[in-house]
């Protein structure tokens, strides 16, 4: 594309963007990303040299991106086109609802990266802290009837110093950057944006002074010792949620969450399955035979239970709500009793007799019987 020789060269749109004069389309776009990336006001805040040549980039892509403003450009020698007309703000606008299809993905294309490095055109989102987990070990006992245990964890947590704000209060005065509106605005040929000024963060004033414990950055990383209450029938490996004990947000995001793992030691007697607890209980041939009540363990100490005669060994009994407690509140399990039959040490010549005299009659018996 020929252009006239005799030009501004501070002023010439291609060499602003970089480009050769015979640049496409979508050399025009690449080259305005890129440049707008570097010389964004909003990362650049208070250099008032980026915030100028920000503006002939935006000035040179407004003109050469349009294929009519581009040919009377370069049939000018180079002499930017004059235009009139309203100038629009485009603050938290829908450019949907007017611009679809290619134009509104290229729209969004140039656009996204901008705005966000900027903040948005409303401002500095909330960014929500990160989660912390830690583990907690607790007896069987302890986890059968809930306990209150502390964790210690690391985190960041808001600087008690300045309060978030990574400047001291040492005196305030009117941010100059917003003239304290808290609000900056922005223009790009005839859309003008507004975010959140980024020198007093929206706040419209500015301390001086940065703050020395947190270095500016308004967290500071502590330990702190979390109550966590376990609840009674806890689970080994439930995990336990405590809300807002993560780390800190940032921009008035909420905090993350502390989770803690519950790990629960081994009993030497009671099985668990489910909410119910099982144990193996010892009885003699004698309280087998002829039946008996026994003690058996349970969570609040021994307990009475009636054991029929004839009782065979491994047969279970079941003593409802004997069991462990639902970790969700919902009742308890059972206590479920096998019976292990323990043969006595025959030694002296009249228990011998008796067993002899037992055989012979179930001997007997069992013959009977078929």
């Amino acid at each position: 594309m020929p252009r006239p020789s005799a030009r501004r060269t501070d002023m010439d749109f291609y060499i602003i963007l970089g480009l050769a004069p015979g640049a496409s389309g979508a050399d025009i776009k690449r080259a305005y990303r890129r440049l707008a990336r570097r010389y964004h006001p909003g990362i650049n805040p208070g250099d008032r040299a980026a915030e100028t040549y920000f503006g002939r980039i935006s000035e040179a892509y407004e003109t050469l991106v349009d294929p009519d403003r581009r040919r009377a450009y370069d049939a000018s020698g180079g002499q930017p086109v004059e235009e009139t007309g309203p100038t629009f703000e485009f603050t938290g606008f829908d450019f949907s609802t007017i611009v679809q299809g290619a134009e509104a993905a290229t729209f969004t294309e140039l656009f996204a990266d901008v705005l966000n490095a900027a903040g948005g055109a409303e401002g500095v989102r909330p960014e929500a802290g990160a989660d912390l987990h830690s583990a907690l070990t607790v007896s069987f006992e302890d986890a059968m009837r809930g306990v209150d245990r502390q964790v210690i964890v690391t985190r960041q947590d808001v600087c008690g110093a300045c309060g978030g704000a990574g400047q001291v209060r040492t005196h305030e005065a009117r941010c100059a950057p917003c003239h304290g509106t808290g609000k900056v605005r922005w223009a790009r040929g005839h859309m003008v944006f507004t975010k959140a000024c980024a020198a007093c963060q929206g706040a419209g004033r500015q301390r001086s002074q940065r703050c020395a414990p947190c270095t500016g950055l308004g967290r500071v990383v502590r330990s702190d010792a979390v109550p966590v209450a376990v609840p009674p029938g806890a689970i080994d490996g439930m995990r336990l949620r405590i809300p807002d004990r993560g780390h800190v947000g940032r921009h008035g995001g909420r905090s993350g969450d502390l989770y803690v793992t519950v790990h629960v030691q081994p009993h030497p007697q009671f099985q668990r399955n489910g909410d119910d607890l099982h144990v193996v209980t010892s009885i003699g041939v004698h309280e087998a035979v002829l039946g008996a009540r026994i003690d058996v363990p349970s969570l609040e100490g021994p307990v009475k239970l009636r054991v029929p005669p004839g009782t065979q060994a491994g047969q279970r009994f079941r003593m409802q709500g004997r069991g462990a407690p639902n970790p969700a509140g919902g009742g308890r399990g059972d206590l479920i009793v096998e019976a292990r039959i323990v043969l006595p040490q025959v030694v002296d010549e009249r228990s011998k007799d008796l067993i002899r005299e037992f055989g012979k009659l179930y001997g007997e018996r069992r013959n009977a019987d078929f």
